[in-house]
């Protein structure tokens, strides 16, 4: 029988929102989103991509059809509002179920439904049946970092006001080659700009701009304003920032924070160059540098 544990809503946030050229949501064996409610809450509003779970009046789940527990890498359950594993909700009722026949953890939403919509309204949704197609094509926001003060993403992000609106953006750190704006610092519209170009190549120098880009994102957050760290991909530069900033807020080793982002975004990955530089900056933060580069998780 699978382990049942908790997920944040800001785990879910992140897997909703991964992407390899497209939504992972597209991937057969990649997540299923289970609405363990009563079928009339379903049908009102429900997060996207979730599939309902219909119970027996004897309380048996009635499994989908089209879906084998026994694949699915990811499986979130959620009711109403269910906030631990002692809560005898329809949510646990359901993970059980799935659990018996699962491979992997079958996780909780905490807070359930009502939670999630509160920080995520822009996730809700009524529609029940998706195309491969739709899947490719739902739309991908950037990962958030620090639940509700910060976020990664890429360019085209960074420039689509509807995602900017919806996770209420302050401030972006934008580590694109080629900006908009020559000045080092400037406020576009509602949002502060900190520009800093660097290419995406091993032999660039991020490591110095390392500090005052904590020191403008801990100035944000600081006062519960929003930030978000965009590269041109947001897998190889932003992905750097993002490590270097847990690893200065939250004093992190440099493979406790790289861990952290990996669960944040799969795809997240630094170039050589700036893994050396991280690793620099893990002995300027802690005093020792503690990571082999050599071994899992970087190689």
């Amino acid at each position: 029988m699978a382990e049942i544990i908790m997920c944040n809503p800001f785990e879910l946030y992140n897997l909703l929102n991964q992407f390899h050229r497209v939504s992972r949501l597209a991937e057969i064996n990649y997540l299923w989103l289970v609405d363990a409610r009563e079928l009339q809450d379903y049908y009102t509003s429900h997060i996207v991509t979730a599939k309902c779970m219909k119970m027996e009046s004897d309380g048996k789940c009635i499994f989908p059809e089209d879906v084998e527990a026994d694949s699915m890498q990811r499986i979130v359950v959620y009711d109403s509002n269910t906030s631990c594993l002692w809560e005898k909700g329809r949510a646990m009722h359901c993970a059980q179920a799935l659990a018996k026949f699962s491979l992997y953890p079958v996780h909780i939403l905490k807070g359930g439904f009502r939670r999630f919509a509160a920080l995520y309204p822009f996730l809700m949704t009524k529609k029940i049946l998706y195309t491969i197609t739709e899947l490719e094509n739902v739309p991908i926001y950037p990962v958030e970092i620090v639940a509700g003060l910060l976020y990664m993403g890429d360019q085209k992000q960074s420039q689509d006001t509807d995602i900017l609106k919806d996770l209420t953006i302050s401030a972006v750190v934008n580590l694109s080659h080629f900006t908009q704006n020559d000045s080092l610092e400037s406020v576009v519209g509602n949002q502060t700009i900190l520009n800093i170009p660097v290419t995406d190549s091993v032999e660039s120098d991020l490591y110095s701009n390392f500090q005052p880009i904590c020191r403008f994102i801990n100035s944000h957050i600081r006062v519960r304003s929003r930030v978000l760290i965009v590269s041109r991909q947001g897998r190889s530069r932003s992905s750097a920032v993002a490590i270097a900033f847990l690893m200065q807020h939250f004093k992190y080793s440099l493979e406790e924070a790289w861990r952290y982002m990996l669960k944040c975004k799969s795809s997240m990955r630094p170039n050589t160059g700036f893994l050396q530089q991280l690793s620099d900056w893990e002995l300027h933060i802690t005093g020792v540098k503690q990571a082999d580069l050599s071994k899992t998780p970087f190689n």
